[in-house]
């Protein structure tokens, strides 16, 4: 393998937790009266932090949110997680392929990472490597978590390569000098037509690209 450390985004690469997440909060909208729909919400909210879907979804009403939205809105997503969600196709069998040290680095909160792992059965293969933004008040499209990550990890970014399927973490991982793949899941691949990427549009691939 070309790489010495594979460092993976969470949501959308390993466990297929974006479409509930969006759902959710489209769900959540319509039951306010806010006109907002799925596929709006997936174009506009993949891979961004809850903050800028909430300011969002606040630009769409004249109604400020409720104080409880964003609370809400976890103890709803994660109750989908326990019963809906699973891993990304191909990513357990990849995972069992891998022989180089991995790593998790993703914008959400550490027990949301460890709760999806967990639940889709990955936890086991990340021996606690595991990088939250929140730990180090630090979000993609900023490089820093990657840098972090890596670092930690004892690597140089010219060591890994990361895995992705949203523009900003595209943009994070580039920023921080790292070579990056993009997983285009459900016809995603227009919106890294701006990079100079490989892109993958099945987990079966990936191992292979990395050889």
């Amino acid at each position: 393998m070309k790489y010495k450390c594979i460092l993976f985004d969470c949501d959308g690469v390993l466990v297929d937790s974006e479409k509930i997440s969006i759902n959710t909060l489209v769900q959540m909208a319509n039951e306010l009266g806010i006109p907002l729909k799925e596929q709006e919400a997936m174009s506009q909210f993949l891979g961004k932090s809850l903050e800028f879907c909430f300011d969002y979804i606040d630009t769409l009403t004249a109604i400020n949110l409720p104080e409880s939205f964003e609370s809400d809105f976890r103890d709803r997503s994660f109750a989908a997680f326990k019963t809906d969600l699973k891993a990304v196709d191909g990513v357990p069998q990849l995972l069992e392929q891998i022989k180089i040290p991995i790593c998790v680095a993703s914008n959400g909160p550490a027990d949301k990472i460890k709760l999806n792992l967990q639940t889709t059965n990955l936890l086991h293969h990340f021996d606690g490597n595991i990088f939250s933004a929140y730990d180090i008040d630090s979000w993609k499209p900023d490089p820093k978590l990657y840098l972090h990550a890596a670092k930690t990890m004892d690597f140089s970014a010219s060591d890994c390569v990361v895995i992705e399927d949203s523009p900003v973490g595209v943009q994070a991982a580039i920023a921080g000098g790292f070579d990056v793949y993009a997983y285009a899941a459900h016809g995603s691949e227009h919106i890294f037509e701006s990079f100079s990427i490989p892109i993958f549009t099945h987990m079966n691939a990936l191992y292979d690209l990395l050889q």
